[in-house]
């Protein structure tokens, strides 16, 4: 069986017993020292942990409202040739523009589902009273047959992004 020379004998006086009480005082001393110094060093770590996890944070939630405001522009450009289609559908147009404006009406149809499928909803605004939340007033009309307030015409529609205002309706309002 191998002995551990890593014991000391139980007779063996100990090595590091202090010869007065001024070594211990030291000792004590520098071992507080260097727990202070310790417990200085876990906080700071515990600290920059935490700043580090805040920063990381703060870097991902600017990186996705980055991503958002760019399909945000993006989808804003695509209203104004939406706008222009919906421009193209309102004028009449002859037999012989009739393979002509199928076409339109496709390509229509498309830019609409595609914006649909983005989560972008049309803001309907003719009838609903006004909410300058969702709609832009650009002219006031006196109508007796509507109530005031009243959205009675819609020069370009608004558009949501989900629960985002994406654009606001151009409307004419009805006053007393």
């Amino acid at each position: 069986m191998a002995e551990n020379h890593l014991e000391e004998p139980a007779d063996a006086p100990a090595a590091t017993a202090p010869s007065d009480g001024t070594e211990v005082s030291e000792a004590a001393r520098e071992r507080a020292a260097l727990k202070g110094e310790r417990d200085d060093i876990y906080d700071r770590l515990l600290r920059k942990t935490a700043e580090f996890d805040n920063y990381r944070k703060r870097v991902e939630r600017e990186r996705r409202e980055q991503a958002d405001q760019s399909v945000v522009d993006l989808l804003q450009q695509l209203l104004q040739v939406v706008d222009d289609f919906d421009l193209a559908m309102k004028v009449e147009a002859g037999e012989k523009a009739a393979a002509y404006r199928k076409g339109v009406e496709l390509i229509h149809t498309k830019l609409h589902d595609l914006l649909r499928k983005q989560g972008v909803r049309p803001i309907e605004a003719l009838g609903a009273d006004f909410d300058p939340n969702v709609h832009q007033a650009v002219t006031h009309e006196s109508s007796p047959e509507h109530r005031e307030g009243e959205v009675i015409g819609e020069l370009r529609r608004g558009y949501m992004l989900g629960e985002r205002l994406l654009r606001p309706a151009m409307v004419k309002v009805a006053k007393a």
